[in-house]
């Protein structure tokens, strides 16, 4: 196993490079104009994945884009490892924010990375991070020191709410066996300062249409005397904070974990400059939650965002009108214990009752999932903390995530299995943003570590 950093040494550019092809495809999953695309990484993925020394990889079809599956058993006996990660990719949107064209990667130095950073969507979230996994299996098979079986699950609806993996995990219970799961679709503290996400918000994310009257009108003529829905829509989603910014639909907290002082201290010891995350947003003001620190509020407390908000006239120059619709998307972070479910539908009981006379109101649910906490003291974490120890020299600190994997909490409820999150992301890389980036050097520590993982995690197993 030493040996790995001379081999990602003599194949780095071949690594990047063979990266860069992959996020040169448009894999959009959540518009069908890029169906042709998507389709084509799924190929891609699974070529690579036989390259990088699986015995058997198939692309699984759903109701919705393939799930690609890859399998190397070297011993039924051994510890089985299943690797999960999605090669579709958010939207690019908006197009006149990126440096440079989203589907044309790039590499850059940053202050951040002066090694360099390869720019495109994707990069980090998360075709960088699977690839990291490929590249792992490819050292750990040419260089005969893959320790135990190793399965991979490659999904490309992970943007879009995962819609068909549950049916396809449900299904092929057998085939998906495993002794851990394996995800690597987070981040560390750090660039230097390693860490591991021990828990993740669920997600509920809905639509609202907000409808007046039954055709736009003229302002002037019909202002102030009908109901205009874009007025209306932005004093509903008002009401949804109080004054404290803590959310007012009833019920919403009820099954919300207070954590003890204790836990909050051991949090508040992460490293974190609050000047330094001001700075890099551009922001003279941090804002949330009363009672609660900025790293509280992005991972422990539950949260309401609107994510978009349209209608009317948005065009160039004027329109009088007032618009017969109004639409909003919404999203809500939810901590362990709040039933997605059951928050969406609180949501759309009081959405609709503070609807005014004069509106209709429509709540569309769109989709979500639950939370997860990891356990810190499974085989699982142990290994993975073992592996960031030797290869960046020190102990990782456990994070709470502010971000959702819905499906992992599916994991283990369908396949009994608990998930180890391994992210080598960093908060600046911009995901779900312009100009997302992942920095070459957590990109080749990635591959670097992720051998270790399966070398202490046999070794604990045996």
């Amino acid at each position: 196993m030493q040996s790995i950093q001379s081999y990602i040494s003599d194949n780095k550019d071949r690594f990047l490079n063979e990266l860069i092809d992959l996020l040169k495809i448009p894999s959009i999953s959540a518009d069908s104009a890029y169906k042709d695309d998507v389709l084509k990484t799924a190929g891609v993925i699974k070529a690579s994945l036989e390259k990088a020394g699986c015995d058997h990889v198939e692309i699984c079809e759903t109701d919705g884009y393939p799930i690609v599956y890859g399998e190397k058993i070297i011993d039924e006996n051994l510890p089985t490892v299943l690797v999960y990660g999605h090669y579709d990719v958010q939207p690019p949107d908006p197009l006149d924010l990126w440096n440079s064209p989203p589907f044309e990667p790039v590499i850059q130095k940053t202050e951040l990375h002066p090694e360099g950073a390869i720019f495109a969507r994707g990069a980090s979230d998360d075709k960088g991070q699977v690839y990291m996994h490929v590249k792992a299996m490819e050292y750990m098979t040419s260089q005969n020191e893959l320790p135990c079986n190793v399965k991979f699950m490659i999904e490309g609806e992970e943007e879009v709410g995962s819609a068909n993996l549950g049916k396809f995990v449900a299904s092929n219970r057998e085939k998906l066996k495993n002794d851990v799961i394996l995800i690597s679709d987070t981040g560390m503290i750090a660039k230097d300062i390693p860490s591991i996400t021990t828990g993740l918000r669920g997600l509920s994310y809905v639509e609202v249409e907000v409808t007046g009257p039954n055709r736009d009108l003229h302002s002037g003529l019909y202002g102030g005397a009908v109901a205009n829905p874009i007025n209306v829509l932005t004093k509903m989603i008002a009401s949804l904070h109080d004054e404290n910014n803590h959310i007012t639909i009833p019920g919403f907290y009820d099954k919300v974990e207070n954590l003890s002082d204790e836990e909050r201290a051991e949090m508040a010891k992460a490293p974190f400059s609050l000047d330094a995350y001001k700075r890099a947003l551009d922001i003279d003001a941090v804002y949330g939650e009363k009672g609660y620190t900025t790293n509280e509020r992005n991972s422990i407390r539950p949260t309401l965002d609107v994510n978009g908000i349209w209608g009317g006239y948005t065009g160039e120059g004027a329109k009088t009108v007032i618009a017969s619709k109004a639409y909003a998307k919404i999203s809500m972070r939810l901590v362990p214990h709040q039933d997605w479910e059951e928050i969406t539908e609180l949501f759309k009981s009081h959405f609709e009752s503070i609807a005014p006379a004069g509106v209709k109101v429509k709540v569309t649910p769109h989709h979500g999932g639950q939370g997860y906490v990891t356990p810190t003291n499974f085989d699982g974490y142990k290994a993975a903390s073992m592996a960031y120890e030797k290869t960046f020299g020190m102990t990782p600190i456990p994070e709470r995530s502010g971000g959702s994997i819905p499906i992992v909490a599916l994991f283990e409820q369908e396949l009994g299995s608990k998930t180890i999150l391994m992210g080598f992301g960093l908060d600046s890389d911009a995901i779900h943003s312009p100009n997302e980036h992942f920095g070459i050097g957590n990109y080749l520590k990635g591959i670097e570590t992720i051998p270790w993982f399966y070398k202490y995690y046999t070794e604990l197993k045996s």
